[in-house]
């Protein structure tokens, strides 16, 4: 059987993909402390998440997807996402920025080609600056955001409680 690689591609969220992108991140509620969410969610419950993210505007869900061994479904890799930074209006020139990759997909690039399909898509768009926080440690999403012109802004020591213990939060920035 060959084992060449298969091409991944990046195109923006849509609603057929909810269940796989609950799952994804539901890995990372379980298992991780990269979220601070506790509770695991259904697709219905997330749906309004995924229905605040159009495909034009600053709020934006790009999906990364391979085919699978038949070419004729695809599974999803990860995924990236732009959002409200705060709700006051005054904040809208202003954006959060994630990704989350499924468990088995990372060390591939697909962070990479998600944020560059996110960041262009984001690049018409009256945005001034990009926002993360990376809870710690996590070396890799901290270089993913490097990578992209991060900066480190500062750390909250302690912020968020789960597993049993306190995480800090690093936040980082980027000029859009």
């Amino acid at each position: 059987m060959p084992s060449g690689r298969t091409e991944v591609q990046v195109r923006p969220g849509i609603e057929s993909d909810l269940d796989a992108l609950v799952a994804i991140y539901n890995h990372y509620v379980r298992e991780t402390p990269i979220t601070f969410d506790t509770a695991v969610f259904t697709p219905e419950e997330r749906r309004p998440w995924l229905l605040s993210h159009p495909e034009d505007g600053p709020y934006r869900l790009m999906v990364a997807t391979e085919a699978d061994s038949t070419g004729n479904s695809q599974r999803i890799l990860g995924y990236a996402t732009s959002g409200p930074h705060r709700p006051k209006p005054a904040y809208t020139t202003s954006v959060e920025v994630t990704v989350y990759l499924a468990p088995d997909a990372g060390r591939r690039g697909i962070g990479t080609l998600l944020y560059k399909a996110l960041f262009d898509a984001l690049a018409g768009e009256d945005l001034h600056r990009a926002y993360a926080g990376i809870a710690q440690p996590n070396e890799a999403s901290v270089r993913l955001h490097e990578r992209f012109g991060f900066r480190h802004l500062g750390t909250f020591r302690e912020v968020g409680r789960k597993f049993g213990r306190y995480w800090d939060v690093a936040w980082y920035e980027k000029d859009l």
